[in-house]
């Protein structure tokens, strides 16, 4: 098991991150999702956020909004009064019929008034990366002042990140990566970055201790079997975003 290097500063988040609020308990994205992975006493919590035409950062993964809202076409090129008009839980079931799309700002405000933390991705309109980083990074920027732990941005475009460090330079940085490639770490210390998060599969003992000699923590997404989550126990790993939040207690240590 490898140790944190004595390089690392210290890191005010848990271990566990809800993905998208609930997993798949919940229409991912929405308020309702955050609502119940708090039930199942989640305190940290990723997301992921998009601008809308008129330059509004709201949460939606992807880039057209078939899959998780009841509209038709790129999120990115609509206004944001018409998005919300959309229903953003009926695809996920009768229950959550109607769950509107959230801004940044009211989860920004669900997350504070309760004390919990976040993950923002920034996920990016294709053509809109920079842009983006930097409206979120401003946004960011002005709901989180004054509090004790910032949000943490992640995103896999390194434009996107660019953007949030050139109007939020301040709040912590990580880039996220499906698959490694030649200079990746190079690009992440070029961004300031604070974390590397990883495909849980790419962990081994060597590429942590490499990422933590270098300044930088170690979170895995998605975690979702106990035999992955207990491997990136082992290895010292620092961060975990699972969809089970009903099957691993985020009082795991």
């Amino acid at each position: 098991m490898s140790a944190p290097s004595s390089t690392l500063a210290p890191w005010p988040y848990p271990r566990w991150i809800a993905h998208r609020g609930a997993g798949k308990l919940a229409p991912e994205n929405t308020l309702a999702a955050f609502r119940l992975g708090a039930q199942y006493g989640y305190r940290m919590f990723e997301c992921d956020a998009k601008l809308s035409s008129d330059g509004v950062p709201f949460l939606m993964h992807d880039a057209t909004l078939e899959r998780t809202t009841n509209g038709h076409g790129t999120g990115g090129e609509r206004p944001w009064a018409q998005l919300t008009q959309l229903d953003a839980g009926g695809w996920h079931s009768r229950s959550y019929a109607g769950e509107p799309l959230p801004t940044l700002e009211n989860l920004a405000r669900y997350c504070i008034a309760n004390g919990f933390f976040l993950n923002i991705e920034i996920k990016p309109t294709p053509g809109q990366e920079e842009v983006t980083g930097r409206v979120v990074g401003e946004y960011a920027a002005r709901l989180w002042q004054g509090q004790a732990v910032p949000p943490l941005f992640s995103s896999f475009k390194p434009e996107a990140l660019a953007g949030a460090m050139a109007t939020a330079p301040h709040l912590p940085r990580a880039l996220l990566i499906d698959a490694l490639w030649d200079g990746c770490f190079d690009e992440a210390q070029a961004l300031g970055c604070v974390a590397i998060v990883c495909n849980h599969a790419l962990w081994d003992p060597a590429l942590v201790a490499q990422v933590h000699g270098m300044g930088m923590r170690t979170l895995s997404y998605t975690v979702n079997d106990d035999w992955a989550a207990q491997r990136l126990i082992a290895l010292g790993t620092d961060g975990i975003i699972t969809d089970r939040v009903d099957f691993f207690s985020p009082a795991t240590p």
